[in-house]
């Protein structure tokens, strides 16, 4: 591990890192976003996904647990990552002011990742170890993120 960067860093990483990977080789992906983790929902959702891969497997003829572009993923995990020390710099630089995504990729010239931007300021002011917070805005897109 490096300083500053928990195992939840590297999950959502890997996360971004794999959506980026599928998407530069043309395969669509879906993220989705609950409120809250609890039994019930965790459950949900592994019934779900367990169900869809066997099915949809099955109705394409294909290997379901083939993962295509891994050592991809891991490469653009590794890229995300560096852009989350630059995101979480450039917050904790400005004090308490907040800033929208775009707003910080603009700030670090990253303009072409503003979902990525977004994606990693909501990881991190889900955990608290990275002190930010969030100021969700009815469009998301809109939320506020400042420095602790």
């Amino acid at each position: 591990m490096e300083p500053g960067v928990t195992s939840g860093d590297y999950l959502s990483g890997f996360l971004q890192g794999t959506r980026k990977a599928l998407y530069e080789n043309g395969r669509q992906s879906l993220t989705i976003t609950l409120e809250g983790v609890d039994a019930r929902s965790v459950g949900a959702l592994i019934a779900l996904f367990e169900r869809t891969v066997g099915f949809y497997a099955s109705l394409i003829g294909i290997n379901a647990y083939h993962q295509p572009g891994v050592e991809a993923g891991k490469r653009a995990a590794t890229t995300v990552l560096s852009l989350q020390q630059h995101v979480l710099a450039c917050l904790r630089n400005n004090g308490e002011k907040s800033m929208t995504a775009e707003e910080v990729a603009v700030a670090i010239g990253a303009m072409d990742e503003v979902e990525s931007v977004f994606r990693i300021l909501l990881h991190a002011a889900s955990n608290e170890d990275h002190k930010i917070r969030m100021d969700r805005k009815k469009v998301w897109s809109s939320s506020r993120f400042s420095s602790v």
